[in-house]
């Protein structure tokens, strides 16, 4: 079983942490409108459905190819979750990407080019994952859940839109701070 508290930190810590889909649910929502800017987010959903089943069936064919591949595995995430720490703490609410797509298929389409997803992906699913479970039925529901927890951060950053930018321009460097202990702790208890 894997530390529950970690894989919860270290999903909501990413999922909820600036990112191209949470940039773009927000700048799509202060542009059209809420309702309007809802397809984009589905197609976030979708799409980081499809990728988080990719990226674990790429991570059990790797285990089993390669059977010693788990220790390998954890020191990658975990340096990659140290380095969403360090980008976490020395970002700017400056960093904006202000494309202004807004529909179901760019939401979706989205995730296929976007690093933050597929390192993600990759990453909790070689962490937290297929080394515990190992259903067919368990990935997939921990791809629908990962999917949701996704869905929950873009429309959150949707609704919150310019109320949410205008804290995190005022109080960033606090919340990057905690935002970036909540990773390292995270990678850490990959070795506890």
């Amino acid at each position: 079983m894997p530390n529950v508290l970690a894989f919860v930190s270290y999903v909501v810590v990413t999922s909820f942490t600036p990112g191209p889909n949470n940039i773009m649910s927000m700048s799509n929502a202060s542009r059209f409108g809420l309702r309007r800017s809802l397809g984009f987010t589905f197609g976030v959903c979708a799409g980081f459905f499809l990728v988080m089943g990719v990226t674990t069936t790429f991570t059990v064919a790797l285990y089993r190819a390669i059977p010693t591949i788990k220790p390998v595995m954890t020191v990658i995430g975990a340096t990659y979750i140290l380095w969403l720490a360090w980008k976490t703490v020395t970002s700017s609410p400056h960093d904006e990407n202000t494309a202004s797509q807004h529909s179901f298929l760019a939401g979706m389409l989205l995730q296929f080019l976007n690093p933050k997803a597929i390192l993600y992906g990759i990453t909790v699913s070689s962490t937290f994952i297929v080394p515990y479970y190992h259903s067919t039925v368990t990935y997939v529901g921990f791809a629908a859940a990962l999917a949701l927890v996704s869905l929950a951060s873009t429309t959150s950053w949707a609704l919150f839109g310019s109320v949410f930018q205008r804290y995190m321009a005022e109080n960033y460097r606090a919340v990057n701070i905690v935002m970036g202990a909540l990773l390292v702790y995270c990678a850490v208890s990959l070795f506890l």
